[in-house]
Formats: structure tokens, C-alpha cells, sequence
């Protein structure tokens, strides 16, 4: 794999991570971690049902066996992401309100953003340095290393721009009301 796969790599599962923070917005992602029992086996949700947005403020959850709906309105609560699912018996399906947050909690957000943004900065160095052992080794003049160590790092500071504009972008999600 060359160098430009690994750090795109690195950014996509930052972007996961990020996907995964609650903005206030109804957003399918915040229910990846939900496990759902299944005929004994615990399976993603989104194995069992059909998962929507109806508007900005909620999620629909349609299982495709109907006598899940239970099952599944417990596996959320337990899942502990602060949401209360409702049933609704008539058309059997979920319904997932998601409340708007407060200024701390979305303060707590940001810094958790924070967070994977950091680590993502330390997996991108660490494939910098997984280059420029690979360079160090290589059978070249100390120009060429020079040069291609250069040109690696020019790679990792146009990547980790990348990850802060990410970041920047969630932060704003976050933060508006």
C-alpha cells in the first residue's frame, strides 16, 4: 500500500468516529453500536430493520420481523446513548425523538471530537514514520532520503490539514443549534 492509501485510510475511520458523535441532528449513525437478539445471536440493528431519518429531530426504526419491536426498544435503551425509543403499536415501528442538547453537553461533544482528531494526527504521524524508516533503509544517497523524506512530510502535513478541516466542520455541526 503506498502512502497516500494509508493516511486516506486513517482519515476514514476518523470520519467514522466523528459520524458516531451526536450534532442534534437525527442521524442513523448513533445507533451502529445498538446489538439486537435475533434468534440467540446478538446482531447489528441495522440487520433486523430498516433505519431512517423522517426529519431533522427523528429516526425511524422498521424491523422486518414485527415482533422485535420489544426486543429492539430495549437493546436501545440498554445500548445507554441517552435516547428513549417509542413504540408505535399501530404501524409497529420506533420512533427515536432526539432531544436538542445543551451548551455543556455540547461542549462535552467537541472535546470528545477533540479527542479522535489527536489520535488521528498520531496514526498519520505514525505512518510518517513508518516511511521515513522505510527510506532510512532504503540503498539511496542522503539527498534522495533527504528529498523523499521531505516529500512525506509534505504528505502528512497536507493530510493532517485535512483532518483539522474534518474536524472543523463537525465542530460547527455540533455547536449550531
Amino acid at each position: 500500500m503506498d502512502l497516500k492509501e494509508l493516511m486516506n485510510k486513517s482519515l476514514d475511520s476518523f470520519r467514522l468516529k466523528l459520524s458516531k458523535i451526536r450534532a442534534g441532528r437525527a442521524n442513523v449513525d448513533i445507533l451502529d453500536s445498538v446489538r439486537v437478539e435475533y434468534y440467540g445471536d446478538m446482531v447489528p440493528l441495522n440487520q433486523v430493520a430498516s433505519l431512517s431519518v423522517s426529519d431533522a429531530k427523528t429516526i425511524v426504526i422498521d424491523p422486518w420481523d414485527k415482533s422485535m419491536l420489544e426486543g429492539i426498544n430495549k437493546a436501545i435503551q440498554k445500548a445507554n446513548l441517552g435516547l428513549n425509543p417509542s413504540t408505535d403499536t399501530n404501524s409497529k415501528i420506533i420512533r427515536i425523538i432526539i432531544p436538542p442538547l445543551t451548551e455543556e453537553r455540547r461542549k462535552e461533544f467537541v472535546k470528545i471530537a477533540k479527542k479522535e482528531l489527536e489520535e488521528a494526527k498520531i496514526s498519520l504521524r505514525n505512518i510518517r514514520h513508518k516511511a521515513n524508516s522505510a527510506i532510512k533503509n532504503d540503498d539511496l544517497s542522503e539527498d534522495e532520503k533527504r528529498s523523499k523524506e521531505k516529500s512525506v512530510q509534505k504528505i502528512l502535513d497536507e493530510f493532517t490539514k485535512k483532518a483539522e478541516e474534518i474536524f472543523s466542520s463537525k465542530e460547527k455541526d455540533i455547536m449550531s443549534i
